[in-house]
């Protein structure tokens, strides 16, 4: 099997030709729709792709006129049309955007926009209290502070769209006509760091738009579709898809919010979309949970081996066979991307057994950020697929297994840390970045992940656990809302460590099918079902001891478990 290009796509060096491409071939196509509540009314509002250059042309013809150019401009909020246009308006004009993540604690927040040295943010109004905050500190470069609202005592987006308008007729033409240098920093990333304090991230317009091409050369990504933004877009998979999105004249709306993602899904007729793989496996649940209720748990089992011995004659009949099950879904899903931290293959097989595509995707911030996906012709289970094909991914430092560390080299590849100059030269070598990753390739050349290299327990007989992949196991039980498996160390060995679990229990699960057990006899039901699991590995693969809880365990924002912080509050809390 060999890595090549399956659809046809257009590349492109930055991002504003990317927009300008789309501006002119999908003109009067829906780019973003936004929803308005004003009490019980609700009203969509349609932006065509030719609006949204113009709106884009204006906001940053008023970035320009407020002396930005060349400048850092900071963006904080959910995921909206301004927060979009925000980003655009940077990227469109050269302005070295700084997308932030909304639910950062105030510490945070201040720090990253001192490191960052922003000068200007656009802000959802949700956060009002925070930027009157950071006001007042004057610790930060910020001299401008722009709502994504009308709210008093702040500029806003609107009066910046007007401002611009009346510039470009009195014929400021210096943003329409900036020159981009796609090779120098013009977004400044913070990464969610599961260990450690935050790095920031830098990249370039070329990162980004090489990676969109790639992306487009290998997933069915199409003009009709409708995708649905879960991703946020502080996150650079949320960004970058946004604007492949863009790239390919798809339709874009926003969510409610996750408890509202069936009734999203069913009022905008979505296609697709792209999601971390705890929001894909909330959706799958709730489709089980509804079998079940129904009664068609064994109907479903019986017709997905009937469809799939059918698909091995080239007879698909799954959509039709699930019709039912689509339509709770809005009726029209047909594709589901899942990035961001490894997928449970069996919620992949379990959406695709419907005849929704469902693949699974592997990057990084530091490399703008996809370097390896499954699609139409690499699709194998548990595996992350063929890496793109602008990139060139090696496995190196392999144990005996053939396992080791995943290197990338690509024009995705990131310019470095922002003046971290050390800990850019522990990563970029000679041109490859090393990840940090281990995995595998196959024969086929397709990759498999097996886990974090900090992640990894090594035990006194130099034997090596890797966590995530008890945890795959451990959160398929019925029970379990999450996991995390950890070596404690030895009460009678200092130099040996003990493999553990950490379960939070799923509290809705428990009292609905045990709803007179107390704790402690949910300890032992789950401990036995671990202890069924040990039979399915080697001895030194065993979990020995079981610490169970209600309290969920500590997460960046980005949904990753922060294992060094969760060890040491079991380590506080529990006697060695």
């Amino acid at each position: 099997m060999k890595n090549e290009k399956i659809f046809e796509a257009k590349e492109f060096n930055n991002i504003r030709e990317i927009i300008y491409n789309s501006a002119e071939v999908y003109k009067d196509q829906i780019a973003f729709v936004i929803k308005h509540k004003k009490d019980k009314d609700v009203t969509y509002e349609n932006v065509s792709y030719q609006r949204l250059l113009e709106d884009i042309n204006k906001l940053g013809t008023a970035l320009y006129d407020m002396k930005f150019k060349g400048k850092r401009v900071a963006i904080i909020g959910k995921n909206r049309y301004e927060w979009a246009l925000a980003h655009l308006s940077n990227l469109l004009g050269g302005i070295t955007s700084v997308p932030l993540d909304k639910d950062l604690q105030y510490d945070e927040l201040e720090n990253s926009l001192i490191r960052s040295k922003a000068d200007c943010i656009f802000f959802d109004e949700k956060l009002t209290d925070k930027m009157d905050q950071i006001k007042k500190s004057k610790k930060t470069n910020l001299t401008e502070f722009i709502c994504m609202s009308d709210i008093e005592g702040y500029k806003s987006v609107n009066e910046l769209l007007k401002l611009g308008a009346d510039l470009l007729k009195s014929g400021k033409t210096d943003y329409i006509n900036a020159k981009i240098d796609e090779n120098i920093m013009n977004i400044l990333l913070f990464t969610s760091g599961t260990t450690e304090q935050s790095k920031a991230v830098m990249l370039s317009q070329k990162n980004i738009a090489s990676n969109i091409y790639a992306m487009q050369c290998v997933e069915d990504i199409r003009a009709t579709d409708t995708n649905i933004a879960f991703l946020p877009f502080h996150h650079i998979f949320g960004s970058t898809c946004m604007i492949m999105m863009l790239a390919s004249g798809v339709k874009t709306v926003f969510p409610d919010g996750l408890r509202y993602i069936k009734q999203n899904l069913n009022e905008y007729k979505v296609t697709l979309f792209v999601g971390v793989p705890v929001l894909i496996e909330a959706i799958y649940k709730t489709i089980m949970k509804e079998i079940e209720k129904q009664g068609k748990t064994k109907i479903i089992k019986i017709a997905t081996v009937i469809s799939n011995f059918l698909l091995k004659l080239h007879i698909d009949v799954r959509r039709k066979l699930f019709k039912q099950v689509i339509d709770a879904l809005g009726g029209e899903l047909r594709f589901v991307i899942s990035g961001g931290a490894p997928a449970d293959a069996k919620i992949a097989k379990g959406f695709n057994d419907l005849g929704i595509k469902t693949v699974q995707g592997y990057g990084l911030s530091e490399t703008a950020p996809v370097i390896a996906a499954e699609n139409d012709k690499a699709m194998r289970s548990g595996s992350v697929g063929f890496p793109m094909i602008n990139d060139t991914i090696e496995v190196v430092n392999k144990d005996e297994n053939g396992i080791g560390e995943i290197r990338v080299k690509g024009p995705n590849v990131m310019l470095g840390y922002y003046e971290m100059p050390e800990r850019t030269a522990e990563v970029l070598k000679d041109g490859w970045f090393y990840t940090g990753d281990l995995g595998y390739l196959d024969k086929d050349g397709i990759l498999f992940i097996t886990g974090r290299n900090k992640n990894l327990i090594v035990l006194k007989n130099g034997k090596k656990v890797f966590p995530e992949e008890l945890e795959t196991l451990v959160n398929r039980l019925e029970l379990v809302e999450e996991s995390m498996v950890f070596g404690m160390p030895s009460k009678d060995d200092k130099d040996d460590v003990k493999l553990s679990v950490k379960i939070v229990y799923n509290k809705e699960v428990a009292e609905e099918k045990y709803p007179d057990k107390s704790q402690d006899e949910l300890y032992k039901i789950i401990w036995e079902q671990i202890k069924e699991i040990n039979t399915t590995f080697p001895r030194y693969k065993h979990m020995q001891k079981l610490i169970l809880t209600d309290e969920e365990l500590i997460k960046t924002t980005t949904k990753k478990v922060k294992r060094q912080e969760e060890m040491k509050k079991i380590l506080s809390s529990e006697k060695i």
